[in-house]
């Protein structure tokens, strides 16, 4: 497994493997499924706050999920938050665990940041289960937090630390 930067050259292999996960993704988050949704997310993937990082496999270098690392915040707060999703084709099979311990390690060491927050709905318990076995911890409960598929949604604030008390802005 690696993680890279999403690019332009990443459309096709990108879009297909969302349009084929629809389902599976459509209770908890709407990803990029068009042209046009997809030139937007690139945008802000590329934007001085946001980053989007490709979870591939090693050896046929095939999208496996998204892990986004949004709302960058320097200065005395050093955080940001992480959004993330899996094609359906690799649901359940470690790779998103995975693939968040080396964006945790990217964010951490490469990009100087201490706090990295996941805003989960209480009703996904696979990704519950995941940030927990990454180490995140959970911090409560934000009511009425996200605008999703026509309502705003409570979500579970789970956070996991830098522990590099060397760490300073």
């Amino acid at each position: 497994m690696f993680i890279r930067e999403v690019s332009r050259s990443d459309k096709n292999e990108f879009l297909a493997l969302m349009r084929c996960s629809h389902s599976l993704h459509e209770p908890w988050i709407s990803p990029p499924l068009t042209d046009s949704a997809f030139r937007g997310y690139l945008e802000r993937a590329r934007s001085h706050d946001h980053e989007g990082q490709l979870i591939c496999l090693a050896k046929s270098q095939a999208i496996v999920g998204v892990i986004n690392i949004n709302n960058i915040v320097r200065g005395s707060f050093l955080s940001a938050s992480l959004g993330y999703y899996v094609g359906a084709p690799y649901a359940g099979q470690g790779y998103m665990h995975e693939g968040l311990e080396l964006v945790m390690d990217y964010a951490f060491n490469q990009l100087g940041l201490h706090r990295l927050e996941a805003n989960i709905q209480p009703e996904n318990a696979r990704s519950i289960s995941l940030v927990r076995q990454c180490g995140f911890e959970k911090e409560g409960l934000s009511k009425a937090f996200l605008y999703i598929a026509g309502r705003w949604r409570d979500h579970e604030r789970w956070t996991a630390h830098d522990a590099r008390t060397s760490l300073h802005p």
